[in-house]
């Protein structure tokens, strides 16, 4: 039975406040305070004596409150006192015990409760959860269970008054927020539902994604009551607009007409409804179980090969469920309750007839471009969706930059890109292989909106592992670069753009294939370094410093090819974004490569370019530069060319700690021992600054650390 009237109440605030008097009176008899111990002690008598009078045993033992002297009595106090709190831990001892076996079977009843809810038997977990709560009246999880069944059964009123028992158990019990938040909306109380769910994100902020989707669902159904109610006096009022809706829907609800007259009342209606009183008019006369319902509609829907009047009435529906559904999310989430319309919205994307995907894609750009619209089209099957909208890139009209887009707006939800591992490999992979080979032949604005999108995928491990490891997918990239060196439209630059992003992304893997790869790759990206767009050279250094590491041969040839003096001039020019690609660049070639080292040193007179990048502000750069310079203090010279400049003091700061990144610091100390080592009159400059005690105790930080 529910613990809802007043003696109930009465009678559990009393037990609670047994539970606190007990716990205080117990410290005050051990209170080292012998005022507060007599008070306590006082209190113990009287309760005791309660307490045998209600058991039918008198208790003589009283004690003088009107002694002055109360050391005289001290010893009989003393007796009393610990007569007293023995037999009141000994009394507390057993309520311990009672409730710990109460507890264990109000535990079993809730398990048994929990069993039967998951079979779907609410009544028997109800009765489970009542029981137990017989036994242990504050057990919070029993409230909170039994509130959560009574809600599957619509008993909202309930619902919230075990809620509010549960609060009186816990006041921080977020469910016991949410699951009256659930009540309360359900009853369309939406203040009281909408302070239930601040409560729950006071009592713990990281709820923040819960309570905005909680507060976003009772902002809907306010929405929705609120149409309705207007749409209700539209129909009282007898407008035009809801009386046309009203017939047009009862005739297409008419059985046998011919699939024209349907075409044509939906078309009608479409041209009505024009705002959101028409889309509610159109929801509360349930026109959206007429049409799922009418035979003619669904077959038209459904049919594999059209007839022009199939093709007529699919794209007139198309257009009036743009209509009901713009802006309107209680109807954008019917449709799609509709079996039919979510079963065929792909199969509409590739029924290759243009006016039916022109509106297809129409009606899903709706959805996709609103957060809300975005949650309820992942909820649908989606695994088949990147390759069919990749394939729009072969049109050459508006309908690929349509694809394009909804697949930009999708890529941002979690869900969609699991979809997408799905059929990666055997769907949508060879497809963006052959729009890559075939990038002259597509829509090139599509083609490079494609590219961008598979590199954003690549944010997803899995779908980047499956990737990187097509051999066919690096090949496709590097014949769409071969051909950008022939000349190319800006919008083919774009594409160019695309694709050496996503090689970055995808020579964050490592494997065979990049190894096979390597030299072609470099190749390409050394060819683009005289491109006219700084962009794409920019982008060009940075696939280098990432496939290079791939291959001894592939550094071999860069070197050959001029890349060290090439490095240098674009550092020379200077760039956030190019500094930290060069210079990883011309790590990694003078690392074992002699020939790039005595380069460098050309190239670089008296190592200004290094020097300059030793007081980036970025640490990355700097320990890149601090590793190269000592990469390339083996060849004769080179620390001769550096006397007289701020090398010691700047390698000094990063070793001594200036720099925050200790690989940083090792690659500064590195250096400077090196920097010694090749010209020993720097070591007067270090010993000048000191830097001998403090390089010795940086390296013993680095070290430990």
């Amino acid at each position: 039975a529910m613990l809802r009237d007043e003696d109930t109440e009465a009678d559990f605030q009393r037990f609670l406040r047994r539970v606190d008097d007990v716990s205080n009176l117990l410290q005050g008899l051990k209170s080292p305070d012998s005022a507060v111990k007599e008070k306590a002690l006082a209190e113990a008598e009287k309760r005791l004596q309660e307490e045998g009078t209600s058991k039918g045993e008198e208790t003589k033992t009283m004690v003088n409150r009107t002694v002055i002297n109360s050391r005289a009595s001290g010893p009989a106090e003393a007796a009393n006192a610990d007569a007293f709190l023995a037999m009141l831990e000994k009394d507390a001892k057993e309520r311990a015990e009672r409730r710990k076996r109460k507890e264990q079977l109000a535990n079993a009843l809730k398990e048994e409760g929990n069993e039967a809810f998951r079979r779907g038997d609410l009544a028997g977990a109800i009765r489970r959860y009542s029981e137990g709560l017989e036994q242990l009246r504050d057990k919070q999880e029993l409230y909170t269970n039994r509130a959560q069944a009574y809600l599957k059964i619509q008993e909202y009123e309930k619902a919230i008054g075990d809620c509010e028992w549960a609060l009186k158990c816990n006041e921080k019990c977020i469910k016991a927020y949410f699951l009256m938040g659930k009540a309360h909306l359900a009853l369309k109380h939406y203040p009281e539902s909408r302070q239930c769910y601040e409560k729950m994100l006071q009592v713990d902020p990281r709820k923040q994604s819960l309570f905005k989707a909680c507060v976003a669902e009772v902002d809907l159904e306010e929405k929705r009551r609120k149409d309705e109610e207007r749409a209700e006096k539209e129909v009282q009022a007898g407008t035009v607009a809801a009386l046309s809706i009203k017939e047009l829907l009862q005739g297409l609800g008419t059985p046998g007409q011919d699939i024209l007259f349907y075409t044509g009342g939906i078309r009608l209606l479409a041209a009505i409804v024009k705002d959101c009183t028409g889309q509610t008019l159109f929801r509360t006369n349930n026109g959206f179980s007429i049409l799922g319902d009418n035979g003619a509609v669904r077959g038209s829907l459904c049919a594999e090969r059209k007839s022009p009047a199939e093709v007529e009435l699919c794209v007139s529906l198309l257009v009036l469920w743009q209509a009901v559904c713009a802006g309107n999310e209680e109807n954008q989430r019917l449709l799609l309750t509709q079996p039919a319309v979510s079963a065929q919205l792909p199969e509409l994307l590739s029924s290759g007839i243009l006016e039916i995907q022109r509106e297809t894609l129409a009606l899903i750009s709706l959805y996709s471009e609103s957060e809300s619209g975005r949650k309820l089209l992942v909820k649908q099957d989606l695994t088949r969706w990147l390759q069919i909208l990749m394939a729009f890139v072969k049109s050459s009209d508006a309908r690929a930059g349509s694809a394009m887009n909804i697949l930009c707006d999708l890529i941002a939800e979690e869900r969609f890109k699991a979809q997408c591992r799905v059929l990666l490999s055997t769907g949508a992979l060879p497809l963006f292989t052959q729009l890559l080979v075939c990038a002259r032949q597509v829509n090139v604005a599509g083609l490079s909106c494609a590219i961008g999108i598979m590199g954003s995928l690549c944010a997803d491990p899995g779908i980047r592992t499956q990737l990187a490891e097509s051999r066919e997918c690096w090949q496709g990239c590097l014949k769409l670069l071969e051909e950008s060196l022939e000349g190319s439209t800006p919008s083919y630059q774009e594409c160019v753009f695309a694709v050496l992003g996503l090689m970055m992304n995808l020579l964050l893997e490592s494997n065979g294939i990049i190894q096979d790869l390597a030299v072609a790759i470099s190749g390409r990206c050394l060819a683009l370094l005289s491109h006219q767009d700084g962009r794409i050279v920019t982008r060009a250094i940075g696939v280098l410093s990432r496939a290079l590491p791939a291959s001894p041969s592939a550094v071999e040839e860069a070197v050959k090819a001029g890349v060290v003096k090439k490095m240098i001039k674009f550092l020379k020019a200077g760039g956030q974004l190019t500094a930290r690609y060069g210079i990883k660049t011309l790590c990694i070639c003078t690392k074992s490569n002699r020939q790039a080292q005595e380069e460098l040193l050309k190239a670089d007179k008296r190592f200004a370019v290094l020097l300059r990048l030793l007081e980036s502000q970025e640490e990355l750069v700097v320990g890149n530069a601090a590793l190269c310079l000592s990469q390339c203090l083996g060849v004769a010279g080179a620390g001769t060319a550096l006397l007289g400049s701020r090398v010691v003091m700047l390698l000094l700061g990063h070793a001594g700690g200036d720099a925050a990144t200790t690989s940083v610091q090792e690659n500064a100390a590195i250096a400077l021992g090196k920097l010694c080592a090749a010209e020993p009159r720097h070591v007067h400059q270090l010993r000048k600054l000191n830097g001998l005690a403090i390089l010795n105790s940086s390296m013993k930080h680095v070290h430990s650390s």
